[in-house]
């Protein structure tokens, strides 16, 4: 277990807590089991700067440091395999091209763009949160995003016959997402009430949905499909915390509140 969480730890942040064996040919599935918890801890330390620069800094700059950091603690993983997917998903037209794209290293148009837009839209999102609902808000967000993570490891096969993506499937088992429901559950409704049960069930429909229309168009899914379905879902996570608590501020009771 603890061998299997320091490999998460370190493969989805900049901590070097991990085995020294993250190559291709490692089995890693059972790490995928923690990926949602590790993104709760992400989470965590967001709050913990947002609290630290709140009476330093503008709002503005704090949420844009908040944006920082978080690609910094990732070492932009993930923002990366969402700039890649966009290059293949919209400048190629065949499978092939498009995962001879995922290889190139090259960055074209629509991963910049897709970039630029993906961190001015969380830039945004993060702006709009407001209290009470901006520290859970904070917490809950990257946790579902690797969430989204792991149900798609667990639902689309694996595109290609190697590579990092490879190695998280090689070994995988259903208690790895019992497990990870269970944890992203339980915060979910932990942390935000109702509503925060709702902000789960769009991330995982989302999640779902993205890998299904990128598994079409693959074959499977890669790497950067799973770091592409991470942002998309943070992102939308964050719009739809505002937007539910512009409509029904009421949902946004946490469990221990629930009776009183």
């Amino acid at each position: 277990m603890m061998r299997s969480l320091r490999t998460a730890v370190s493969f989805l942040t900049v901590l070097p807590v991990g085995p020294h064996d993250l190559s291709p040919d490692a089995a890693l599935a059972p790490a995928r089991a923690y990926f949602p918890l590790v993104g709760l801890a992400l989470g965590g330390a967001l709050a913990l700067l947002d609290v630290a620069f709140k009476n330093i800094f503008p709002p503005a700059l704090v949420n844009a440091l908040l944006v920082a950091a978080l690609i910094a603690m990732t070492r932009a993983i993930h923002a990366e395999g969402f700039m890649d997917a966009c290059d293949a998903l919209f400048g190629g037209y065949t499978r092939e091209r498009r995962l001879e794209i995922l290889r190139d290293p090259h960055v074209g148009a629509f991963a910049v763009i897709g970039g630029l837009l993906l961190l001015l839209m969380k830039w945004a999102a993060m702006v709009a949160l407001m209290s009470p609902v901006r520290l859970p808000a904070l917490v809950l967000f990257p946790g579902l995003g690797r969430w989204g993570m792991l149900l798609v490891m667990g639902r689309y096969p694996y595109a290609r016959g190697e590579g990092m993506g490879a190695a998280f499937q090689r070994g995988s088992s259903r208690w790895q997402i019992a497990f990870g429901l269970l944890v992203i559950s339980a915060a979910s409704a932990l942390l935000l009430g109702p509503a925060g049960v709702l902000l789960f069930a769009v991330g995982s429909g989302l999640a779902w949905a993205i890998g299904r229309w990128m598994a079409g168009l693959l074959g499977g899914l890669t790497g950067d499909a799973y770091g592409a379905v991470n942002e998309t879902v943070e992102v939308v996570v964050l719009l739809a915390t505002t937007a539910v608590f512009s409509v029904a501020p009421s949902l946004f009771r946490p469990v221990w509140t629930l009776g009183n």
